[in-house]
């Protein structure tokens, strides 16, 4: 993991499926959990599901909120 990767779950939008257009980092932990389980894609977009998916699980969300407001700015 690279410190601009944490940028990217805040910025990056899901490219396809149910939760498309939505933050990587806005998604719910059961569609983390089943691409856990089932596999993550390819490329970044399954790098950055991964992450998220261990920031969720381990319940760190709240270490994105600094990050959520820079990008608000």
């Amino acid at each position: 993991m690279e410190p601009a990767d944490l940028q990217l779950l805040v910025s990056r939008e899901m490219p396809f499926g149910k939760h498309r257009g939505k933050l990587i980092a806005d998604l719910p932990g059961s569609y983390l959990n089943w691409f856990a389980r089932e596999g993550f894609p390819p490329g970044e977009t399954g790098r950055l599901l991964a992450l998220m998916q261990e920031i969720d699980h381990n319940g760190l969300g709240s270490l994105l909120e600094p990050l959520r407001q820079q990008s608000r700015r």
